[in-house]
């Protein structure tokens, strides 16, 4: 099993929670993106850079994911996938995306996204905030636990 990272949008204090865990778990660890970006030399740590281009590197994660894989974003068009083609989907506030809950997310971005097009303000997210960190560390280990990634 995997964990996939769509690593564009990917606040590194994230990261780098990820790197610790998957030497610690011995998990491999692969970050997809359009831009080149630098990751540590590790056996369990990938880079997969992808064409620009909207939702390529989305795209290539789901084509490579495997079921009971887990995946970071914050994308809830590709959580919906991920959870779908049945994976993990894990967002960097510590959010676990499963299938009691992505529709009524996917609902939400919606809603959202027909406001802002109506040229309502809706503001963007809040700043990551060390609980947020700390509520990813904690669903992440959660998960790496009682789904054993290292075997």
């Amino acid at each position: 099993m995997k964990i996939w990272v769509d690593a564009d949008a990917c606040p590194v204090v994230i990261k780098e929670i990820l790197y610790k865990a998957a030497e610690r778990t011995k998990t491999q660890l692969i970050l997809v993106a359009n831009r080149y970006m630098k990751i540590p030399k590790s056996t369990y740590i990938e880079f997969l850079q992808v064409q620009s281009g909207l939702d390529v590197a989305d795209n290539r994660i789901v084509e490579k994911m495997a079921p009971k894989d887990l995946v970071i974003t914050s994308d809830i068009p590709l959580a919906s996938k991920v959870v779908e083609k049945g994976g993990f989907g894990l967002n960097p506030r510590g959010e676990i995306y499963t299938a009691e809950n992505i529709g009524e997310r996917l609902s939400t971005r919606d809603f959202l996204d027909t406001l802002r097009s109506s040229g309502i303000e809706t503001g963007g997210p809040a700043s990551l905030t060390k609980r947020d960190r700390q509520s990813f560390a904690n669903s992440l280990d959660k998960i790496l636990t009682q789904n054993d990634f290292s075997s």
